[in-house]
């Protein structure tokens, strides 16, 4: 028998992602639609700014080049979900602003409120490459020492017990 697994011609991951990025779409037509969070529900949306259909003001997306994360709680306005992006009105430092995000653009999605979180994967060709950071390629983490195969790692818990 073999015990490698073979490449998948079905992009289960690619599906998966979408799918929870759904979930994302589904909250947010939920609060549009009964016009507001429910109970303590906030929101932290983090995104990829300079992601394909992504639309902030210039002064955010200087402030944020790469990734911006909002959060929609008290104030907002003008929530709008369609079924590849939503767009919404928020404050920054007392300056309104709309954006539009793509769903596509979500790298995270947080309700601190009931410890539910998402994660998800950049888009192909939408991470940053380790090639382009200054400095080159970020060299491979230093392999940790073996431990000592001669018991020293054994610890006793006789101390410990009850007599």
């Amino acid at each position: 028998m073999n015990d490698t697994t073979p490449d998948s011609l079905i992009p289960y991951d690619d599906i998966v992602q979408d799918a929870l990025r759904g979930v994302v779409s589904r909250v947010l037509q939920r609060i549009s639609d009964e016009g507001g969070l429910p109970g303590g529900h906030h929101f932290y949306i983090a995104f990829r700014t300079r992601a394909p259909g992504v639309s902030i003001p210039k002064h955010l997306m200087e402030r944020y080049p790469d990734e911006m994360t909002i959060v929609i709680q008290h104030r907002y306005w003008d929530l709008v979900v369609a079924d590849d992006h939503f767009s919404i009105g928020l404050s920054f430092n007392q300056m309104p602003a709309n954006l539009v995000i793509p769903y596509d653009a979500i790298v995270g999605f947080v309700d601190p409120a009931v410890n539910f979180a998402l994660q998800f994967a950049p888009k192909d060709g939408e991470g940053p490459s380790p090639d382009d950071s200054p400095d080159g390629p970020e060299p491979p983490p230093e392999s940790p020492p073996e431990p000592p195969e001669d018991g020293s790692n054994v610890v006793t818990l006789d101390r410990f017990r009850r007599k």
